[in-house]
C-alpha cells in the first residue's frame, strides 16, 4: 500500500527555488553619500543655486538700500540679519550684496554653459559620425577660435559693444563650444565603428536615429563632466572681466564686481572683497570635486571605487572580486 504523499514531500525546498540574486547597481545618492568630500560639495552647490533663484524674494530692496551712517560696519550680530557680514562704503549690507550677485553670476554662467555644451556637443557628434570634410570643416573652426584666448576675445568684443550680460553670455558661449565639439567628435568618431552602430546602420536607422539613440547616451557622462568643470571656468572669467570693469555694470552687481569694488578698502574693511572672493572659491572648488565624482558615478569601469566601504583605523578597504572581474 502506497503512502500519500505529505505536504512536506512535496513542498519545494527553498534551495530548489531560490533564484539567483540580482544585483543592481547602487543609487546615485547612496554613492554620493560614500564621498564625503562629494557630498559636502553637492549641497554647497545646492546651497548656492538655491540662494540664486530664490534669495532675491526675501531680501527685498536691501543689496542697494544705503546708509551713510552704516558705512564700514564690520560684521558683527549687534545689527541685525543684514549687518551679520558687514556694510561696504555706502551702508549697503554686504550679505544681501552676496544674494543679489549669486543670481547674476549665475545668470551667466549657466546660460553660457549650456549653450555651448548644446551647440557644441551637436556639431561635434554630427561631424564625427560623418567624418570626411564635414569632420575637417568642423575641426578647423574649432582650431580658429581656440586659437585667440577667451578672455582676450571677450575684452576686445565687450570694449568695442557696451558690456551687459547678454553680450558677455553670448561671447562665453561661442569661445567655449570648440571645446565640446572636439570632445563629442572624438567619442562619436569611436563609437562610430562599433559593432551596435553598424548593426543599426545596416537595418537602415538614419543618422540622426543613431546619433541621439546610440552615440549620445554613452558620450553624455563625459559631455557632462566636461560642463561641470567649463562652469567653473566660466564663473571666473565672468568675475575677471567685471573686476576689470567691462563686465557686470552697476546698479546690476556680480562677485566679480563685488572685488573690484571693494579692493581699495582691502586694509581698512576687508570683508567687502574677501567675502566675494570666498564664494567664488567654494564654488568653483564643490563645482570641480563633484565633477570628479561624476566622472566616476558614470563610469561602468570605475563605479566600483565608490561603493568601497571607507576605510577604518588599522584596517585596509579589500576589493571584492567580482568587482574586480
Amino acid at each position: 500500500m502506497s503512502e500519500r504523499p505529505t505536504m512536506t514531500d512535496t513542498a519545494p525546498r527553498p534551495a530548489d527555488t531560490a533564484a539567483p540574486p540580482r544585483t543592481r547597481p547602487p543609487r546615485w545618492w547612496l554613492l554620493l553619500g560614500r564621498d564625503r568630500a562629494a557630498a559636502v560639495a553637492a549641497v554647497i552647490l545646492t546651497l548656492v543655486f538655491l540662494v540664486a533663484i530664490f534669495g532675491r524674494l526675501f531680501i527685498g530692496d536691501h543689496a542697494v538700500r544705503q546708509d551713510l551712517l552704516a558705512s564700514l560696519r564690520p560684521p558683527s550680530l549687534d545689527h541685525g540679519f543684514y549687518g551679520l557680514l558687514g556694510t561696504d562704503v555706502l551702508g549697503r549690507s554686504v550679505l544681501a550684496r552676496l544674494v543679489d550677485a549669486a543670481g547674476t553670476t549665475l545668470s551667466v554662467a549657466v546660460p553660457a554653459v549650456l549653450c555651448s555644451l548644446l551647440i557644441g556637443s551637436a556639431l561635434g557628434m554630427w561631424a564625427g559620425y560623418h567624418g570626411g570634410m564635414r569632420e575637417n570643416v568642423a575641426m578647423r573652426v574649432a582650431d580658429v577660435i581656440l586659437s585667440f584666448p577667451s578672455l582676450l576675445i571677450a575684452v576686445v568684443v565687450l570694449y568695442v559693444f557696451s558690456p551687459s550680460a547678454l553680450n558677455i553670455v553670448l561671447i562665453l558661449a561661442v569661445a567655449r563650444i570648440p571645446v565640446y565639439l572636439r570632445t563629442a567628435r572624438a567619442e562619436s568618431a569611436e563609437l562610430r565603428s562599433r559593432l551596435f552602430v553598424d548593426a543599426a546602420r545596416t537595418f537602415g536607422t538614419p543618422a540622426r536615429h543613431i546619433i541621439v539613440r546610440h552615440i549620445l547616451p554613452i558620450a553624455l557622462p563625459t559631455l557632462l563632466t566636461v560642463a561641470t568643470l567649463d562652469f567653473c571656468f566660466v564663473m571666473l572669467t565672468e568675475s575677471s572681466l567685471s573686476f576689470l570693469g567691462i563686465g557686470i555694470q552697476p546698479p546690476d552687481v556680480s562677485w566679480g564686481l563685488m572685488v573690484a569694488q571693494g579692493r581699495q578698502y582691502l586694509q581698512t574693511a576687508w570683508w567687502i572683497a574677501v567675502l566675494p572672493g570666498v564664494a567664488i572659491v567654494l564654488t568653483t572648488v564643490s563645482a570641480t570635486v563633484l565633477a570628479a565624482w561624476v566622472r566616476l558615478a558614470t563610469d561602468p569601469a570605475q563605479r566600483w571605487r565608490l561603493t568601497l566601504p571607507r576605510k577604518r583605523r588599522g584596517n585596509r578597504a579589500v576589493v571584492p572580486p567580482e568587482m574586480i572581474a
